[in-house]
């Protein structure tokens, strides 16, 4: 299988069917430079416009509608020693009569060590002095062309996946995409050094990165919503407004993929599932809310 070293000279702010940018096997291992959601790059220059400016697409030989595309994250490497957040909640995560507490939202700079593995605030207030958060790298927009010629905003996601700001997309987990279009048509980008569940703030630490994935076709496997496995779990992720159809859609992704792969019937599945559900609500400030629902392998028959 070949390694290949991708930077983009186009960047994306919608998942569509883009003329593909790389063309590769199934097996293949990409390595590829992304920039932050606002467009700037591990220079500072800014190459692309917000929102989440995609790398890609690229192009999965073999890969044809009803198939599923397996993206396994290899390795998620910081290329800029800075990066940015918003500085105060999202209005919508807390009680309307909150919100006048806070000042007007402005952008803030972070400071990345990456040899140490921490992230603190350049100017920070005097109680957060002494503070920082450890660096653990997600991606937080990915995904594949959807269906009927759309090309939807890197904003948002779906069943293509998109802009799910999920903080168990890092290195290690292998995900995978419902493939709707010829070639899957893969993106990414949006990398976040950190970020909190449900993204409360409107983002993680945005920051360029260059990220290796390996892709690989599952040829008769389809799926409808995205899946992902790591080393302890199995998980589906729902996209969708309000956050009890995220959550039915993962939900009932997880309850197809007992059924489908482990032998279970509806009750036995519901049994499983009862009692080893555990959600992460992992986004609720973009235009699709994003829930994961997960399951623990020891957990299954």
């Amino acid at each position: 299988m070949t390694t290949h070293h991708f930077t983009p000279t186009a960047l994306h702010n919608t998942i569509g069917s883009h003329s593909p940018a790389l063309t590769i096997a199934s097996g293949d291992t990409v390595t590829a430079a992304t920039a932050d959601a606002h467009g700037f790059d591990f220079r500072g220059e800014k190459i692309g416009e917000r929102p989440n400016p995609m790398t890609g697409p690229f192009f999965i030989e073999g890969a044809e509608p009803g198939d599923t595309l397996l993206i396994a994250i290899r390795d998620i490497r910081m290329t800029r020693p800075t990066g940015w957040t918003f500085d105060v909640l999202s209005p919508n995560v807390v009680d309307p009569n909150a919100v006048q507490r806070f000042p007007e939202r402005r952008k803030t700079e972070w400071l990345i060590d990456a040899q140490k593995g921490r992230a603190r605030l350049a100017a920070p207030p005097p109680s957060l002095a002494k503070w920082s958060v450890a660096v653990e790298p997600m991606i937080g927009c990915f995904g594949v062309a959807p269906d009927l010629g759309q090309a939807i905003s890197t904003a948002t996601s779906g069943r293509h996946g998109g802009n799910m700001d999920y903080r168990g997309f890092k290195a290690g987990v292998e995900v995978m995409f419902p493939v709707a279009v010829r070639g899957a048509l893969f993106f990414l980008g949006d990398v976040h050094a950190q970020q909190c569940d449900g993204e409360i703030v409107g983002t993680g630490i945005e920051t360029a990165a260059e990220v290796t994935f390996t892709a690989r076709v599952l040829k008769g496997s389809k799926i409808g919503w995205p899946r992902g496995l790591n080393e302890t779990e199995i998980f589906t992720i729902g996209n969708a407004r309000p956050l009890d159809q995220a959550l039915q859609h993962a939900t009932t992704e997880m309850l197809d993929w007992l059924m489908a792969d482990y032998g279970l019937d509806a009750v036995a599945a519901s049994h499983v599932m009862g009692q080893c559900v555990r959600y992460d609500v992992a986004n609720v400030f973009n235009p699709a809310y994003s829930v994961v629902c997960r399951v623990a392998r020891d957990a299954l028959p």
